[in-house]
């Protein structure tokens, strides 16, 4: 049973996410929530792990999450689940364009789908901002807001943000080098 629900899950995920993997992050936020798969630090784990690997961010996310719910059969059942919309869907528009590949309506949709998929985007990265740079949980139980500010990870995250823009070289490279930074210093 729960390799359908997994697929299920995963399905609906990848029904109605547009714009890619990280626009996915609070639909899977809402699948944490709701069925207590992962938590939220494992979520954060999911998205570092998937973004240092290769493929599409959303398809290793759903295979991290389902493997860590189920194993192996998990991982398939929730990656399944997360692309069989999109293999369905693309048929179905490819047939459909190629009907109406003149058609204003059809412009007009594209169009209006942009904002809705650089809103998700935008909320996923507020929520990973959120989740990587503040530690609410330390605030709660102090109530000092000093200690709402991780300031080693903001550290971190300005400097790469600062090198990125200043040294062209290929991503792997600064996430390499954070993984390392994280273990030699324990953060």
């Amino acid at each position: 049973m729960i390799y359908l629900s997994l697929f299920y899950e995963f399905f609906k995920t990848g029904l109605f996410v547009f714009g890619g993997g990280m626009a996915a992050i609070p639909f899977l936020q809402e699948i944490s929530e709701k069925t207590g798969w992962y938590t939220t630090r494992q979520l954060m784990d999911m998205i570092a792990v998937s973004e240092s690997t290769p493929g599409p961010i959303g398809v290793n996310m759903a295979t991290y999450a389902g493997y860590m719910t189920a194993g192996f059969s998990g991982g398939l059942a929730a990656t399944l689940g997360l692309i069989a919309p999109s293999l369905i869907i693309t048929v179905i528009v490819a047939r459909l364009l190629y009907r109406f590949k003149e058609s204003s309506l059809a412009g007009y949709a594209f169009y209006g789908l942009r904002p809705a998929s650089l809103g998700l985007i935008a909320a996923a990265g507020i929520s990973i901002l959120r989740l990587s740079l503040l530690n609410t949980e330390l605030l709660a139980e102090t109530g000092d807001f000093i200690k709402l500010f991780d300031f080693k990870a903001i550290l971190i995250a300005a400097l790469l943000f600062f090198l990125t823009n200043k040294i062209k070289t290929h991503p792997i490279t600064f996430i390499a080098g954070s993984a390392a930074v994280g273990i030699v210093f324990g953060l």
